[in-house]
């Protein structure tokens, strides 16, 4: 008497649902990783925008330090859009104007370099300084004071005139 073979099992095979379910997993797996950059990247973006990264990049150090120098001094700036142009109100740390100051400002669209110019602003009263401009639209500026004895302030502002 023989006994029977037990039954063999059939060989692997891959089937429709077997492929489907590995090109979906693939899919998965490369939207999740893309995810976490994107979701890493936002986090740690500091929100600002430079139109030369690298090259701010190799001047950042003495950039903190001038800012530490600037805070240290308690200077304040102000800058305001007017019909007549730009106006800058520069005080120190106690409220009082800083007069006999060179100031310059640099004014450039926010989305492009074009219309770019540098400006030099002359005192109307002490610790006011004003430039004629015909401007429109929004401008970012940049203020440089400088005194006599070589202290400075930077300042950025954007301002918008009608």
């Amino acid at each position: 008497m023989t006994i029977p073979a037990a039954p063999s099992r059939p060989p692997f095979t891959i089937k429709g649902w077997h492929v489907a379910a590995g090109v979906v997993a693939f899919f998965a797996v490369v939207v999740t990783v893309d995810m976490s950059f994107l979701v890493i990247a936002y986090r740690t973006h500091p929100g600002q925008v430079e139109a030369k990264p690298y090259e701010t990049g190799l001047i950042y150090n003495a950039e903190l330090e001038r800012m530490r120098v600037q805070d240290a001094l308690g200077w304040r700036a102000g800058a305001r859009a007017t019909p007549a142009g730009l106006e800058v109100l520069l005080e120190d740390r106690d409220g009082a104007p800083l007069a006999d100051l060179t100031v310059s400002a640099l004014l450039q669209r926010p989305a492009t370099e074009q219309g770019r110019a540098q400006v030099r602003l002359t005192q109307i009263e002490p610790g006011r300084y004003q430039a004629a401009l015909p401007l429109t639209g929004a401008w970012d500026v940049r203020i440089d004071a400088t005194d006599g004895t070589g202290r400075r302030i930077v300042a950025e502002r954007r301002l918008t005139w009608p």
